[in-house]
């Protein structure tokens, strides 16, 4: 069991940012404060996620970039545009991109759950960059039928989740994970271990993250 002193520590020193670290109180990790690349705030979220104990993260960082790494809009838009012609595994023009104050959303359809990440991973450097709203959607050409046996084999297969009290149900393309895990990492990792499942079109993730803290804080 931690106190909250101890889980305010295990975040603090897995972000190295100190004003970034807000709070910590059983298990709600609040982070706040100013980083100069969107890249840091994915960093710093990602970071807190992976520490046992963290049970809700509340992130308020705002990205602020210097003067000389601001682009407009038009500039980040082309610049986006050039990274996914760029890169072969991002389709050609079926993804639509819009750019606000910094602010980028991506919408479209891809048949894979891997390319839907590999797009927002792609941008998520660039410099002017703010903020990144996914609203890509998988649709799979694929009609094979879902087996539920085979998304439970590879949950037993991955160590960070093998031994953790996860249900899976399959409802045509929609796979519900339901259950409890002690970090909000093994949260994230059974729901990345979902989506790589051939047809997925969605993943409801109810995972509850369960941790004992100590009455001592």
């Amino acid at each position: 069991m931690k106190t909250n002193a101890e889980l305010q520590k295990n975040v603090q020193d897995v972000i190295k940012w100190e004003p970034l670290l807000h709070a910590a109180k059983d298990g709600v990790v609040s982070l706040a404060g100013e980083v100069d690349h969107y890249a840091k705030k994915i960093e710093a979220e990602n970071a807190a996620k992976k520490v046992v104990g963290v049970k809700v993260l509340v992130e308020n960082i705002i990205v602020k970039s210097p003067d000389s790494l601001s682009k407009t809009d038009n500039e980040i838009a082309n610049e986006i545009v050039e990274v996914f012609k760029s890169n072969a595994f991002i389709p050609e023009n079926i993804i639509k991109v819009i750019v606000e104050n910094g602010q980028v959303t991506l919408e479209g359809e891809v048949q894979w759950g891997y390319q839907r990440k590999i797009i927002k991973n792609a941008i998520h450097l660039l410099p002017g960059v703010k903020a990144i709203i996914n609203h890509i959607r998988i649709k799979s050409e694929i009609i094979d039928e879902i087996k539920q046996k085979d998304i439970e084999h590879a949950m037993k297969l991955n160590w960070v989740v093998y031994n953790s009290d996860i249900h899976i149900k399959v409802s045509g393309t929609t796979v519900t994970l339901t259950g409890t895990v002690n970090s909000w990492h093994q949260k994230e990792e059974a729901n990345r271990i979902a989506w790589k499942t051939t047809g997925i079109q969605h993943v409801d993730n109810r995972l509850f993250v369960d941790y004992e803290y100590s009455k001592n804080s």
